[in-house]
């Protein structure tokens, strides 16, 4: 019987040609689609639960609070010390460990050099994450402090010929180290990533500041391992008043938060979680679902709309004693059938497209034919998706009566069960047209914060780390840069000016109230050239001078923190800047440090020679961009052979801060085109079994002088109806919608009329070009074909 089911199920196929390759390309664009979010969904959900044991390990957060004790903000980063107190203060606490951000540091075997990810921990990091170590002891690889452990990647990059372990590395071109163990590389999806991990004891002996002991230098992050059966909201009490019990006058409590909820319920509102990107998965998630319901309705709206076909094989097969159950049992086999090869064409586009999907989201996702896990997902979405698809017709293709359906009644009176149908393509477009007006709104945004104004000038402006002899040969470099002509322009920097960095409070003013020392404000030690350099609007006063010997105790202000502090006459007011006195020697407009989607703090730029990182430059308009870039790199390696030259333009590092809304921009765009083209693809398929349905009746009525046009508004009205539904349903849905996601921005957009217009006139337009193709090939159809029709 299955073998017969088989035969007539490949008969069908073959017969309706194009029925077919309408199921086949809708079912392989929804399910490849589906496939390709999924795999974006799984690797997002699995942030940080690779590790064994992930579920007992917890990161130390700080709530920071202000003078009346409201939390004002919660970070990840704690002090050096709170470790130590945890260990012995907090039972069941099975490892501990700090974690120092090393950055991009310089490692080196010989000749070969490399600036890499770097990162400092104590020993019982390796207890927490369990790595796989290709050679050397986790037991000891970071005891000694003159220790690194490489990852896989980093020792083949050193050691391309031989085996790492033991081997010495110089680090920063100033230590050497001995490598005590090689780990496999670690997954892109882990929020702890490094190239080479060094002890914290190290890191102690390479600054004075990492080794004092603070509860409020918030530098490091803690990550804490618990034992299974500890209760996280009894440690959480206990650590409640930790801080304020060991240093008085701390405005601050610490807590633990699972790590693996960190990535995706990071997002914090006085202390507490509300969320984060958790809620762009969902909508990944919806999103995959929708596109494949979008292909499973085609086929049912397909499958149905043949049914006049199929009537009199029911009616046959019952007469002769098919029952229901070998019907239902057939028509699910060609759903399957349909299905297996909607998938097999949807796993070669997704192969094939996947590469150049990675590179829109900027991430590496794979699908491996070998993981078994990966199969037991396809195959259970086989059988999902040939449910879906075959169930409602073979339902209800099996319940034709077989003495109705041979003499061709009730199929054609009833004819199919055109509100079912109607209700379908109604919810396909509506979920394209939201798609749509999604993908407008999210670009709207977009353009919106890309206009607002910076505040600086970007134009020629490129950055580099002050890395190895640079940071003491500052004057050396900034002269012969400027001799070489690559530059008009020259300052360095403890952070860049793209992105925030770094903040303090206890800051002193005339006049203020006691409860303004928690007002916390963003900072940047810059020596001279800052404003000129960066091409900062200044409002009031200078930029810090070689000609003002008193300019190595001043200070600028952002025009935020001049109305902050409320200063009538900011110029000379004399203030105290982390207990040293200085003085205010101009005020400058707020520029977009941080998120762009919301408001900085008020900021403080202050003089300081030692406290130094990056160097910002104004490249020559008279020149290249190839022939300045080219000038530096050869002055800089000349001064800092060591050290490879990272030049950056601070506009594609700006451009980086939109990241997360051009992924949901690109993503949006890309599969709502794809969720019209699948509903047009079902939409083609109904209009032409609709036309071959009324062959007859077409031919009649062109023989009585029915013109074209009348024949293509005939068939394509009640499409455009449904249609049209469609937009009035859809239109006040994506507004409330869209609405709602402009509000989690401080400085957004509105949803403007054309906006409505291009979307719901758009896809008006695109169902009606489909509809018309089909009327009009049945309207020029000759009259005398259609009469012998039957």
């Amino acid at each position: 019987m299955f073998k017969l089911n088989l035969k007539i199920a490949f008969r069908n196929l073959w017969r309706n040609k194009t029925a077919s390759f309408i199921n086949v390309i809708g079912l392989a664009i929804g399910l490849a689609s589906c496939l390709m979010l999924l795999l974006y969904v799984s690797y997002e959900w699995n942030f940080d639960k690779h590790f064994k044991e992930a579920g007992q390990v917890y990161q130390v957060m700080t709530n920071f609070k202000d003078a009346n004790g409201k939390i004002n903000g919660t970070g990840d980063v704690t002090g050096n010390v709170i470790a130590g107190a945890i260990k012995e203060e907090i039972p069941g606490v099975e490892a501990i460990s700090r974690l120092g951000y090393g950055g991009q540091s310089l490692i080196a075997n010989g000749s070969s050099s490399f600036k890499k990810e770097a990162k400092f921990a104590d020993p019982d990091l390796l207890k927490i994450y369990n790595y796989e170590f290709i050679a050397g002891n986790p037991g000891t690889a970071l005891n000694d402090p003159k220790s690194v452990v490489l990852t896989e990647r980093m020792a083949k990059l050193l050691f391309p010929d031989g085996d790492a372990l033991n081997q010495s590395v110089r680090y920063d071109d100033k230590t050497d180290l001995k490598v005590s163990g090689v780990i496999r590389d670690l997954p892109s999806n882990t929020s702890n990533r490094f190239d080479f991990l060094m002890p914290w004891s190290f890191y102690e002996t390479l600054f004075d500041w990492v080794k004092d002991p603070s509860w409020t230098n918030f530098n490091w992050q803690t990550l804490v391992k618990l034992d299974k059966h500890v209760d996280l909201n009894l440690v959480n009490l206990k650590m409640k008043g930790m801080m304020e019990l060991h240093q008085k006058d701390t405005r601050a409590e610490s807590f633990l938060y699972p790590l693996s909820e960190k990535h995706l319920y990071g997002k914090f509102e006085n202390g507490k979680g509300v969320g984060g990107d958790v809620e762009r998965i969902y909508l990944f998630a919806g999103l995959a679902l929708g596109i494949l319901l979008i292909a499973c309705v085609n086929f049912m709206n397909m499958a149905t709309a043949k049914s006049e076909k199929r009537a009199k094989e029911v009616g046959i097969k019952k007469t002769i004693g098919a029952g229901r159950g070998s019907l239902i049992a057939q028509f699910f086999l060609e759903a399957m059938l349909l299905t297996m090869i909607g998938v097999l064409a949807a796993i070669a586009m997704l192969e094939l497209l996947l590469p150049t999907f990675n590179n829109l989201l900027h991430i590496q996702l794979s699908a491996s034919v070998l993981n078994g896990g990966y199969w037991v997902w396809i195959l259970l979405i086989v059988l999902i998706t040939g449910l879906l698809s075959g169930i409602y017709p073979a339902l209800y293709l099996s319940s034709f009566d077989p003495i109705q359906t041979l003499k061709k009644k009730a199929v054609r009176a009833k004819a199919v069960p055109m509100s079912l149908r109607q209700v379908l393509v109604v919810g396909q477009f509506c979920f394209a047209l939201l798609l749509i007006i999604a993908t407008l709104v999210i670009y709207k945004q977009l353009s919106f914060i890309k206009n607002r104004p910076l505040g600086y000038d970007t134009n020629l402006l490129v950055e580099m780390p002050q890395d190895g002899l640079l940071q003491g040969k500052y004057e050396l470099l900034r002269t012969n840069l400027l001799k070489s002509g690559a530059i008009t322009s020259m300052c360095q920097s403890s952070m860049s000016i793209s992105n925030e960095g770094s903040s303090f409070w206890n800051f002193e003013w005339p006049g203020m109230a006691d409860q303004d020392k928690q007002i916390v404000f963003n900072q940047i030690a810059t020596t001279y050239n800052f404003i000129k350099t960066n091409g900062i609007k200044l409002i009031q006063g200078r930029d810090f001078s070689r000609n003002f010997a008193s300019d190595t105790a001043g200070v600028l202000l952002s025009s935020s923190a001049v109305k902050i502090m409320n200063l009538k006459d900011p110029l000379g007011a004399k203030v105290k800047y982390h207990g040293q006195d200085a003085v205010v020697i101009g005020v400058f407009k707020d520029f977009i440090w941080g998120s762009p989607f919301y408001s900085d703090r008020p900021m403080v730029v202050a003089y300081s020679k030692n406290w130094n990182g990056v160097v910002t430059m104004r490249l020559n308009p008279a020149n290249s961009l190839s022939q300045n870039i080219d000038l530096i790199k050869t002055v800089t390696k000349n001064i800092n052979p060591a050290y490879p030259v990272e030049v950056k333009f601070v506009n594609e590092l700006y451009a980086h801060k939109l990241q997360a809304e051009n992924t949901l921009g690109v993503l949006s765009n890309l599969f709502g085109g794809l969720s019209i083209f699948v509903s047009c693809l079902g939409l083609f398929g109904l209009a032409a079994y609709s036309a071959e349905q009324r062959t007859k009746e077409f031919g009649v009525r062109k023989v009585l002088g029915a013109s074209m046009l009348n024949l293509m508004q005939l068939l394509s009205l009640s499409f455009m109806k449904m249609i049209f539904i469609s937009v009035v349903i859809s239109i006040p849905l994506g507004y409330y919608l869209m609405g709602k996601w402009l509000l989690k921005f401080e400085f957004h957009t509105t949803i403007s009329w054309w906006i409505i217009g291009i979307a719901a006139i758009g896809t008006l337009f695109i169902a009606l070009l489909t509809v018309s193709f089909q009327a009009y090939k049945s309207a020029r159809a000759n009259p005398v074909d259609a009469l012998k029709y039957e």
